[in-house]
Parts: C-alpha cells; sequence; structure tokens
C-alpha cells in the first residue's frame, strides 16, 4: 500500500512539473507574440511619421511661397506657415492627455489583449 502511494505522489508531481513547464511555455510564446506585433505597429507608425513629416515639409514650403506671392514679403508668408505651426503644438499640447496618451495606451492594451478577446469569443460560441 506504502509503494502505491509513493508513486502515485511521484506521478502527480510528475504532471503538476509537466504542467507548470508547459504553462511557462505558452506564456514566453504568448508574450513574444505580443512584443513582435507590437514592433512591427512601432515600426509602421514610424515609417509613416516620417513619409507624413516629409510631405508635410514640402506642403509647408509650398505654403510659404504661396502665402509670400500673396502678401509680396518672404517673411510674412513663411511666418504665416510658422503662426499655424505653433497654433498646432499648441493644441497638441493642451490635449495630448486626451487625445495622443490616451490612443496610444489603447492600441497598445488592444494589442496585448486582442487574443484572449478572439478566444473567449470562440468558448462562448462553442
Amino acid at each position: 500500500m506504502e509503494q502505491e502511494e509513493i508513486s502515485f505522489f511521484e506521478e502527480s508531481r510528475q504532471h503538476l512539473e509537466g504542467y507548470i513547464q508547459d504553462r511557462l511555455l505558452l506564456l514566453k510564446l504568448q508574450t513574444a507574440e505580443k512584443t513582435a506585433r507590437l514592433a512591427g505597429v512601432l515600426f509602421t507608425g514610424v515609417v509613416l511619421a516620417l513619409l507624413s513629416f516629409f510631405v508635410l515639409l514640402f506642403l509647408s514650403i509650398m505654403g510659404g511661397y504661396f502665402f509670400a506671392s500673396l502678401t509680396g514679403s518672404l517673411y510674412w508668408g513663411f511666418g504665416i506657415i510658422a503662426f499655424f505651426y505653433l497654433l498646432l503644438l499648441t493644441l497638441v499640447v493642451k490635449f495630448r492627455k486626451v487625445l495622443i496618451e490616451k490612443w496610444v495606451a489603447d492600441t497598445i492594451i488592444k494589442i496585448f489583449f486582442e487574443r484572449e478577446k478572439e478566444e473567449n469569443n470562440e468558448a462562448n460560441n462553442n
């Protein structure tokens, strides 16, 4: 009888160790997947921001010359564009927490919890 108890506990311990190792591996794989998705989103964002910067730069130069032709002065033409950017900067600083920081946090949370939401929906449907 005593040998059966030792065998049972040894077998249970092995199953528990296997289960813990499998759960740790699953956690590592899920973390790697989410980190890779986050890195992909960040890289795409950086590329889009860089391309948008160049488009905005050339549109700003074009706008500066356009307003310069209307006002007859390069200083006033580019000054109008600079004032526009100063106004835009003020608005971004004022509303950064409401608009930008909330959007970034929501995007990161969505990436990290998207898989769990899909798995929960599948479990509820079955």
